[in-house]
């Protein structure tokens, strides 16, 4: 089996910045500390990507860009453009697919191709992983890191070796010299969390956990001490599942207020603004969720999240925000609040769905209204119909500011 993991490099920050220079512009965003994210003249937004030099002066992704804009006042910020991300994924997809039949997109920005089949027609992986690496650079106007193996796992931890636009192995015989050696952080599914657990047991290094007892393993960690077991091992056996869409997982809106927020109506106003443009977002997608997520930050900068499973799945905007409303309450002590999201999660097709015993009667009645006012405002903009908790206030809950820290979350299934 030979396996590569191609992975854009900086992928929303690197498209973006191609784009700007193929329409003219005279400054690469990669050269200077940029970020991607919302609006540069208020405090909305959060930092979906940044260059290597907003990261050494400090930026990190996911913090606001008033925080960001405190390391570096001068940081330059592009908005997303998803449709642009979109175009560049596919572009690169298209690519790929000249080599090999069997391509997984694993999220938005990173492929895995299964070329055992094809290597017959074009030679030795690396000359041809050195020709793909080209011509992303030469007629996309980004790069790539390829990770090249024998499995998925291996080929995705190569490839997350030295950056950017560079080429790396990890074959069996490879583990003990390039991944072992690794801080125990740096495996595939091993999350802060189980890392700090490792770490009080003095186990800091991929080859330390390789060479743990499975036993012990499963009894801190169950299942998932198995899994990464058996990956610090190198051992994973899921296949290259071909698809030509991106699986997406979930998605979101969030923001930033331009003051703190103390009231328990205002807050709750806001968080129905931003249910009304993810339920919005989702009905769009022709899809529903079974997951919903609430995440705040206080003046203080704390930062709590609640997720809910439901038993059931939808797209309505009322019972989103019920729910969300009650996770809120949840988490909320009662603190100064700068920074609201609202996410969705456990995506399922309209089409494809379970019907469950427990849906609402009132269900398909509820729905009818969402779907009505996302046309009225398709057609005649966004601030032509809004709810009447909004009317006499200045909040606009559909249009530009205040919800521009949109996010998706795009990916397959197992390494």
């Amino acid at each position: 089996m030979v396996i590569f993991h191609i992975d854009a490099n900086s992928a929303y920050l690197s498209w973006s910045a191609a784009a700007l220079l193929e329409r003219g512009g005279e400054l690469d965003l990669r050269t200077v500390p940029a970020v991607v994210g919302g609006s540069q003249a208020s405090r909305h937004g959060i930092v979906l990507a940044k260059s290597i030099p907003a990261k050494k002066v400090g930026v990190k992704t996911g913090e606001s860009l008033f925080e960001a804009r405190q390391k570096y006042p001068d940081l330059l910020v592009v908005p997303p453009d998803y449709d642009l991300y979109m175009s560049c994924s596919d572009a690169m997809y298209g690519i790929l697919r000249q080599y090999s039949s069997l391509i997984q997109r694993y999220s938005i920005d990173e492929c895995f191709m299964d070329y055992t089949a094809s290597a017959h027609r074009f030679g030795d992986p690396l000359a041809l992983a050195d020709r793909i690496r080209g011509r992303m650079r030469h007629e996309l106007g980004f790069t790539v890191n390829i990770g090249i193996s024998s499995n998925k796992l291996l080929a995705k931890m190569a490839s997350e070796m030295e950056k950017p636009d560079q080429i790396h192995t990890l074959f069996p015989e490879e583990i003990e010299t390039k991944m072992w050696p690794l801080p125990v952080s740096e495996l595939f599914m091993v999350g802060r969390a189980t890392a700090a657990r490792l770490s009080a047991i003095n186990v800091r290094t991929i080859g330390e956990l390789a060479a743990m007892d499975r036993s012990q393993l499963r009894a801190m960690f169950k299942s998932h001490g198995e899994r990464i077991g058996q990956y610090a091992n190198g051992i994973d056996s899921s296949p290259v599942a071909p698809n030509d869409r991106i699986v997406q997982k979930g998605l979101g809106n969030s923001m930033t207020v331009f003051y703190d927020v103390t009231d328990r109506r205002e807050l709750l106003a806001y968080l129905l603004s931003l249910c009304e443009r993810t339920g919005a977002r989702l009905r769009a997608l022709d899809a529903r969720a079974s997951l919903v997520s609430v995440w705040l930050r206080t003046d203080a900068f704390i930062s709590r999240q609640h997720q809910r499973q439901l038993h059931f799945y939808t797209d309505q905007t009322s019972e989103i925000y019920r729910t969300a409303a009650a996770l809120m309450e949840e988490c909320w002590l009662g603190e100064p609040i700068r920074q609201l999201g609202v996410g969705l999660g456990s995506l399922s097709r309209t089409d494809q769905e379970q019907i469950s015993f427990f849906d609402s009667e009132k269900a398909p009645g509820l729905r009818g209204p969402d779907v009505w006012i996302d046309q009225i405002r398709q057609r005649y903009g966004d601030g032509a119909i809004m709810r009447g908790v909004f009317a006499n206030t200045t909040l606009k809950p559909m249009e530009g500011g205040v919800n521009e820290g949109q996010f998706l979350t795009m990916g397959g299934y197992g390494p």
